[in-house]
């Protein structure tokens, strides 16, 4: 008997296998397969990794000025003016935000952002609650960055906006091809049109400064779009500034991107993710700033039909010449490519979660070129399919958009200043290890708490004024989805905990001794050579083998009986006469019966002879039994289903 406390017993041999993926069209699609020896050399340096995780982040320019508009024109054009020390309150925020972040990135540089951070600091649940909220955020970042970018498509060539949708799908698929061929590849391809996009945005916003203040040259806006009210005329009130401030505060998003892809950084990854977090921050808040008292001063007016960069672009170069052309291009391609800050994010924090067992273990597996594939195709898929539900139409998504990534906001600078807090209990030169990260104590980690606090309060307040002033325009489906994702988490996690109880080796001890008897069933159609090679191999699991023959034209029994006396050595045969010509339900009903029948320590074990046809064509013309009985009786305990494989050379077989 084998005792699991005796080693010596059991021989481990390592080897190396020598298998190379072909070429395959797959592989010319998105790139040859990378081993795991290769992922060192995945990494990103600061100017790539600003093109993968902070295209969100800066895309956002391109529509959260809109957005603050959109509100503030439902109380007529007096209120527009409002619009640039709104921006100026975000622009805050952004700060805020910023510095909060930069402490989390180097607390926690194996990444994992919002989700880690308040695992190990606020529970189990808190975290669940954070990775909802993020993977909600994701899902959402792809829709509305890729609706917003069809929208400048549609902005500058009318014609195509009943195409608007199919569009949007279209970009979705590119995109993640593109994520498929790996983070570095992919970084690499959208580096240059992210710092196109940045030095398009700077010298229109700087031209249009000088215009307004060197030359006083710049007008207003020619021929605005009309305004699209949604809500009739309204007050100036404070609920009404709030509700603006809560639309443009879509700004932020994406700031947290860096913080869960730290691994995707060079060494030192948590120095090159902090300067590139600060990068993104300082080219956002300028861009931000810029675009939205420029908007103010042109009397630029929200419209679905055409957006305020569209309207300040052709305001600032006198039409829709070829600098016009090359900034809603340049935009387009950012608000594009936003949609892979969400797919560098996605599949990294639905892997971190899948590992944790809240979601399923196939989210852990990493394809071909080294990235969580199967996350980036569930992403794909889950956007489109909200993309075509709200009709690409970006002021229809917006409302849904800010909460989940305010209350990840929130639960990560909470637990910052828990962990703080903890810190500031230890020791000098003590350590205490934690699942995420390790704690040192460190001399100024008031002032670090202090960052982290007041960073969350403001992140709370944000989060509640969002859900109030966008609860009637759709913030409610959020606030349903997030609890109904951190359920399914526990039901998900739940199945795994019972089912590793139900297998565990604890207290297990050694493998008792039994024997084990096989009672063998060999479903036969015809009596062949292939029925011969099932019979040989039936033999040698056990002497108790019942042939069954599922009878459904008496003259087909009748040979199959007389072949079967010649050739079945003596092995029983059991006869079922099917009038209603059913096969499979008889076999079923037979196995069931003596299934019932089944002594102590007997296992049923169904033989059933398998012709593999070399080609997929003919194949076609066999019925897979084995597949079939499989389907229906693997549920069931105790039955082993075997298919003995036999195989003709189909040359000779005319067809």
């Amino acid at each position: 008997m084998l005792k699991p406390e005796d080693k010596s017993q059991t021989p481990i041999i390592e080897r190396a296998a020598d298998y190379q993926p072909p070429r395959t069209l797959r592989s010319w699609l998105i790139g040859r397969p990378l081993s795991t020896a290769d992922a060192s050399h995945q990494t990103i340096g600061k100017v790539v990794g600003l093109a993968v995780f902070a295209s969100d982040a800066l895309s956002s320019t391109a529509y959260a000025t809109q957005e603050i508009l959109v509100i503030l024109a439902a109380a007529g054009p007096m209120p527009v003016g409002y619009v640039f020390p709104i921006s100026i309150a975000i622009a805050i925020l952004l700060g805020i935000v910023t510095i909060s972040y930069e402490q989390t990135i180097h607390a926690y540089p194996d990444g994992g952002g919002a989700y880690i951070v308040a695992r190990d600091n606020l529970g189990e649940f808190p975290a669940l609650i954070a990775g909802a909220a993020l993977l909600t955020d994701y899902i959402l970042t792809v829709s509305v960055s890729i609706a917003s970018g069809v929208a400048q498509i549609t902005s500058a060539f009318p014609f195509l906006y009943e195409y608007r949708v199919a569009l949007s799908v279209g970009f979705i698929m590119f995109v993640m091809i593109m994520n498929l061929r790996g983070v570095k590849e992919s970084g690499t391809a959208f580096a240059i049109p992210t710092y196109f996009f940045v030095t398009m945005m700077f010298i229109t916003v700087g031209s249009g400064l000088i215009r307004l203040f060197v030359t006083n040259t710049l007008g207003t806006v020619i021929d605005p779009p009309e305004i699209e009210l949604s809500h009739g005329v309204a007050a100036i009130t404070p609920f009404l500034i709030l509700h603006a401030f809560a639309s443009g505060t879509t700004a932020l998003t994406g700031v947290e991107a860096i913080s869960n892809g730290i691994t995707a950084f060079k060494e030192p990854r948590s120095k090159n993710a902090g300067i590139t977090l600060v990068w993104m921050s300082l080219i956002l808040g300028s861009l931000f700033l810029s675009i939205s008292y420029l908007t103010k001063e042109i009397g630029a007016m929200p419209s679905e039909s055409e957006t305020v960069v569209s309207q300040l672009a052709r305001t600032v170069f006198d039409g829709r010449g070829t600098m016009y052309l090359l900034l809603i291009g340049a935009t387009t391609v950012i608000l594009i490519m936003a949609a892979n800050t969400a797919f560098a994010d996605f599949p990294r924090l639905g892997a971190l979660v899948a590992k944790d067992g809240f979601l399923p273990r196939q989210l852990n597996y990493r394809g071909s070129r080294l990235v969580y594939s199967r996350g980036i195709i569930a992403l794909a898929g889950i956007a489109s399919f909200i993309l075509i539900i709200f009709n690409a139409s970006v002021t229809r998504l917006i409302p849904l958009y800010a909460i989940g990534v305010f209350l990840s906001f929130t639960l990560s600078q909470g637990g910052m200043a828990l962990r703080w807090f903890k810190i500031g209990k230890l020791k000098p030169g003590e350590e205490k290890v934690e699942r995420g990260s390790t704690l040192r104590y460190v001399g100024n980690w008031q002032v670090k708490m202090i960052i982290n606090g007041f960073g969350a309060l403001c992140t709370a307040v944000v989060m509640m004024v969002f859900a109030v002033t966008k609860f009637q325009d759709g913030a409610w489906v959020v606030l349903i989805l997030i609890p109904v994702l951190v359920a399914s988490f526990w039901l998900i996690h739940r199945h795994y905990k019972n089912l590793a109880r139900r297998l565990s080796l604890d207290n297990f001890g050694a493998i008792p001794p039994h024997t084990i008897r096989h009672r063998v069933i060999m479903p036969v159609s015809g009596v062949h050579q292939g029925t011969l090679a099932a019979l040989r191999y039936a033999r040698m699991l056990s002497d108790d083998i019942t042939a069954v023959h599922v009878s459904i034209e008496p003259a087909d029994a009748e040979k199959v009986r007389q072949k079967w006396e010649t050739w079945g050595e003596g092995v029983r045969m059991v006869m079922l006469h099917s009038p209603y010509r059913l096969f499979l339900e008889p076999l079923l009903g037979y196995v069931a019966e003596i299934s019932r029948q089944r002594q102590p320590g007997e296992t049923i074990t169904i033989v059933v002879p398998e012709f593999v046809s070399n080609s997929r064509l003919t194949s076609a013309l066999h019925t897979n039994t084995a597949d079939l009985l499989r389907d229906h009786l693997k549920r069931q305990h105790g039955i082993v289903i075997i298919n003995v494989p036999y195989h003709v050379n189909e040359k000779d077989v005319e067809i």
